[in-house]
């Protein structure tokens, strides 16, 4: 099993996601708001946010880090899962106390730049719903670009929805 880092940099600290994270990202994970486009309803309790935590911890090659600004309480999370060879693929998820102040979008940096020198990753890609604007620009900011849109390619609590797969590549 390969270890997840801490990376650091200006303004912002991914420090390896615990399950003991699961109080702080219930305020992510249990908003219908923050949780609208994830692949199922919010949470309905911190309990089963720990358990969300852990099998996202248990895939594997996933490297899944807590979003602070100092290296303590998870103000989100940013998952990269590598599929398959030099392919990694990233899932992020702000609380809606911590949206808006430049966080997610310095994660996706440092984890990017960590994922193409250090792991060797050619190519990362965010699987985005349509609607979800927020997301959407925060990976074009990221570097990112639309690569493709998929229909009908999720089925969630919203009913089956569509993809925008957006796609950065090794420079």
């Amino acid at each position: 099993m390969r270890e997840t880092p801490i990376l650091q940099g200006d303004g912002v600290v991914l420090r390896p996601l615990r399950v003991d994270d699961a109080e702080a990202l219930f305020a992510a994970h249990g908003d219908v708001r923050a949780h609208h486009f994830w692949s199922g309803p919010a949470h309905e309790s911190i309990a089963q946010t720990a358990r969300y935590i852990q099998d996202t911890l248990d895939i594997p090659g996933a490297r899944v880090w807590a979003i602070t600004e100092t290296g303590g309480p998870a103000m989100g999370r940013i998952g990269l899962f590598e599929h398959r060879e030099g392919v990694g693929e990233f899932g992020i998820i702000m609380r809606p106390d911590a949206q808006g102040r430049g966080l997610a979008l310095k994660a996706v940096m440092l984890a990017s730049a960590y994922a193409f020198e250090t792991m060797g990753l050619h190519r990362l890609v965010a699987d985005i719903d349509p609607d979800n604007s927020g997301s959407l620009n925060l990976f074009l900011r990221a570097g990112f670009h639309r690569e493709a849109l998929l229909k009908q390619n999720w089925r969630t609590h919203l009913g089956l929805r569509d993809t925008v797969l957006m796609a950065k590549f090794m420079s």
